[in-house]
């Protein structure tokens, strides 16, 4: 469009063509004037700044003022430079550049030397052409503007999305991994004492671990594809598998629970991270597993009676709390408040039924393994 616009110029032979008096001068002038714009409007599509802007325009305007000695035409170059105003920000500025356009070819139609007929006839169309394709171009600049802000916004958006994904993705494998690796270890280990005292048992050992590794394979899958939904009853199965593997006796105690599914889902998986601290980390002998419900929500705690938390989340449970946090529960981590001699760690997570108003704030957190 940058060469359709120079259309504009067709101003300049006005004069020339339709003045009786028009002579060699009059248009080599036409041809001294062209040659002078050009390059200065192939410069303004390169200029970057207001200040090199500002330049090309005040260089447009001394064009004009001093073509318009000569041809009335050469107040079509405070088009072009209207048109150059647009890109100055803030629009203020723009809008002020456009002013003082029109005021010099105001100033350009009392001064020129050129017959009233042929300024009138040049210079009118000019004053209202300056500020209308200013005005065209600074909507024309806004919108170009708002364009790559939306498209920075976007380009954002999904970096921000991307990353998200991936620390769900690594969260997710971190603690079905976590629980499930843990598993096959303890049977692996309990397989290769009992081969030689107890084959037969030593064989279910080894097709629970392989049971165990294909029901991974499937969830890594699920949790990669994004859909990995595991119900609290499967969970509680997992959990006793896992605990009786590690030789720790578990109590579980649970209410039936009426929350959506990705409550379910995000309490499951802090279920399985509970369960997989107690495994590899507590070297405990007896945990409880309880799950109960009230008016307002559910309410997980796992507890244990081993060496007792560890004093700062690790990343097992920052994923957990954020899990829980994003279904509008909290998670609190710490030794038991029965007895301060007492060993052990206990979790408790809180998930609030559907529409049931909560404090976002996870107050009374206090570290963990």
């Amino acid at each position: 469009m940058r060469y359709v616009w120079l259309v504009y110029l067709g101003a300049l032979f006005y004069q020339p063509v339709f003045n009786p008096t028009t002579d060699a001068l009059d248009w080599l002038a036409v041809a001294v004037l062209i040659a002078v714009f050009l390059p200065i409007y192939a410069a303004t599509f390169r200029a970057r700044g207001d200040r090199q802007i500002l330049v090309l325009i005040a260089a447009l305007g001394v064009l004009a003022l001093a073509g318009s000695l000569v041809n009335s035409g050469a107040g079509v170059f405070a088009i072009y430079a209207a048109a150059v105003a647009s890109r100055l920000h803030p629009v203020r500025r723009a809008v002020q550049v456009i002013a003082v356009l029109v005021g010099l070819l105001l100033l350009i139609f009392v001064i020129s030397p050129v017959p009233m007929p042929w300024r009138l006839a040049a210079l009118g169309p000019a004053v209202f052409f300056t500020p209308v394709v200013g005005a065209t171009s600074i909507f024309d600049a806004e919108r170009r503007r708002a364009n790559q802000r939306l498209l920075r916004a976007d380009a954002e958006i999904e970096r921000l999305a991307t990353i998200a994904e991936r620390e769900r993705i690594a969260r997710d494998l971190h603690d079905l991994l976590g629980h499930t690796l843990s598993v096959i270890v303890l049977k692996s280990q309990l397989a290769a004492r009992l081969v030689r005292v107890d084959p037969d048992r030593a064989a279910v050992e080894v097709e629970d671990v392989e049971k165990i590794s294909r029901e991974a394979l499937d969830e890594v899958r699920a949790a990669v594809a994004g859909y990995w939904i595991r119900g609290l009853g499967a969970e509680l199965d997992g959990a006793r598998v896992a605990l009786k593997a590690a030789g720790v006796e578990v109590e579980v105690r649970a209410d039936h629970t009426d929350l959506r599914p990705e409550q379910e889902s995000a309490l499951a998986m802090a279920l399985r991270e509970a369960v997989t601290n107690v495994v590899r980390h507590a070297g405990a002998q007896h945990a409880a597993i309880s799950i109960t419900t009230d008016g307002t929500g559910v309410r997980l705690e796992v507890s244990d009676d081993g060496r007792g938390y560890a004093g700062l989340p690790g990343s097992g449970i920052t994923g957990m709390r954020e899990r829980i946090a994003a279904v509008g529960g909290i998670v609190e981590v710490g030794r038991p408040d029965v007895d301060d001699d007492r060993h052990g760690t206990v979790v408790q997570v809180r998930v609030p039924r559907a529409g049931v108003p909560h404090d976002g704030h996870q107050a009374g957190e206090r570290g963990g393994r």
